[in-house]
C-alpha cells in the first residue's frame, strides 16, 4: 500500500498522475428496480461479436448484437464501471486514481448514429443510497475528484462534523478527505433490437488512466507488487526484465506505473457466448513493459498485443500494468 496523500503531492511534478483507472465494462442488459439500477441477463439477444482496443489514450469497442427472438425489444442497456470501494479508514490507498465521470468523453453510435446515453450514480453507505444527500451538499460522488477535498473543506463546519461523526468522511490529514461509501457508476441508453435483425454498437471514450511512481532500482521488486502479482499476471521473467529496465535509467529519474482495465465479465449476460471475441492491448512506447492476464496472446507490432477467441464466455475482469521508463 502507498500513502496516498502522498501521491497526491506528487500531482504537480507527475503530469499523468491526475488521471483515474478508466475500467470500463461490456454493455449488459439492465432494469430498473427500487434499490436502483439491476444487470439482468437476456436468453434472446445474443452477442454475435465484440472488438475491443486499449491503449492509454483511447478505448475503442465495437458490438455485434443480434435479436433472435420473433419480436423487437426495447430495453435499458447499461454499462458498470467497477465498484469504487470506500477510503481507507487508516487514510490510506493503492496507488490508482479514480477519474470524474465526466472527463472521459464517452461516446456512443448504433447502427453508426449517435446515440443519447445517461449516467448513473450511486452512493452506497450501510446499505443506503446517500448520493442525494452529497450532491445537496455540493460533494462529489466520486472521492477521486479533483474537486472533492475542496468540496468538504468549504462545508459549514456543523455540516462536516455530522457526516464525520456519521463516518460517512474521515481526514486523511493536509486538508485531505476520503469518502467511506462506494460508488457505483453505470453508463446507461434505451435500445430497441428489431426482430431477427443485427444491430452494431459502438463505444468510444478517452480513459483517465491510473498512475503511481515507480520502484526504485534498487528496490525489492517482490515486496513492492505485494498481492497485485496475480491482478496483472506478473511473473519472475517480468520482474527480471523490469529490473533491467530500471538498471538503465538516467540518474534522478523514475520509472512510472499506468493502470487500465474493462469489465468483461458482464459479457456474459446475453445468449450464449461472445461468438467472437478479439482484444488489442496497445502499451504505446517500444521499450515499455506490459502485463496483462490472458489467453493465447500474440504480439502484433512492437507495441500491440492481440487475443482473440471464438465462442467466449468471460469469467474475469480486464487489468492491464504498464511501466514507462525515462530514457
Amino acid at each position: 500500500m502507498r500513502l496516498c496523500s502522498l501521491l497526491r503531492a506528487l500531482v504537480a511534478a507527475v503530469a499523468c498522475l491526475e488521471g483515474a483507472v478508466a475500467a470500463r465494462a461490456n454493455d449488459s442488459i439492465a432494469e430498473t428496480s427500487l434499490g436502483g439500477l439491476t444487470l439482468t441477463k437476456s436468453d434472446a439477444i445474443s452477442m454475435d461479436s465484440e472488438d475491443l482496443s486499449i491503449s492509454r489514450d483511447r478505448v475503442d469497442v465495437k458490438y455485434r448484437f443480434t435479436n433472435t427472438s420473433d419480436a423487437p425489444i426495447d430495453t435499458l442497456v447499461a454499462f458498470p464501471l467497477p465498484v469504487l470501494p470506500p477510503g481507507n479508514v487508516a487514510g490510506e490507498e493503492e496507488a490508482v486514481y479514480w477519474g470524474d465521470t465526466r472527463d472521459f468523453q464517452f461516446e456512443t453510435k448504433v447502427d453508426g448514429k449517435p446515440w443519447p446515453l445517461q449516467i448513473v450514480e450511486q452512493a452506497l453507505f450501510q446499505g443506503k443510497d446517500v448520493g442525494a444527500r452529497l450532491k445537496a451538499l455540493g460533494i462529489p460522488l466520486n472521492r477521486f475528484s479533483k474537486r472533492f477535498d475542496a468540496a468538504i473543506k468549504v462545508l459549514p463546519k456543523a455540516e462536516r462534523d455530522k457526516l464525520i461523526a456519521e463516518k460517512l468522511i474521515i481526514s486523511t490529514g493536509d486538508d485531505y478527505w476520503a469518502g467511506l461509501w462506494e460508488l457505483h457508476t453505470t453508463v446507461t441508453r434505451r435500445q430497441t433490437f428489431p426482430a431477427h435483425k443485427t444491430v452494431t454498437v459502438e463505444h468510444r471514450y478517452k480513459p483517465l488512466a491510473g498512475s503511481a511512481i515507480g520502484p526504485a532500482p534498487d528496490s525489492n521488486l517482490a515486496d513492492f507488487f505485494g498481492e497485485v502479482h496475480g491482478k496483472y499476471c506478473v511473473d519472475e521473467d517480468w520482474l527480471r526484465n523490469l529490473k533491467h529496465q530500471l538498471s538503465t535509467m538516467k540518474k534522478d529519474t523514475i520509472a512510472t506505473e499506468v493502470f487500465l482495465g474493462y469489465v468483461l465479465k458482464t459479457g456474459a449476460n446475453w445468449k450464449g457466448p461472445i461468438k467472437d471475441f478479439r482484444l488489442v492491448v496497445d502499451k504505446g512506447k517500444p521499450d515499455a513493459l506490459v502485463s496483462f492476464c490472458a489467453e493465447g496472446v500474440k504480439k502484433i507490432s512492437p507495441t500491440r498485443f492481440e487475443v482473440h477467441h471464438s465462442d467466449f464466455t468471460p469469467t474475469k475482469d480486464l487489468d492491464i500494468l504498464i511501466f514507462d521508463f525515462p530514457r
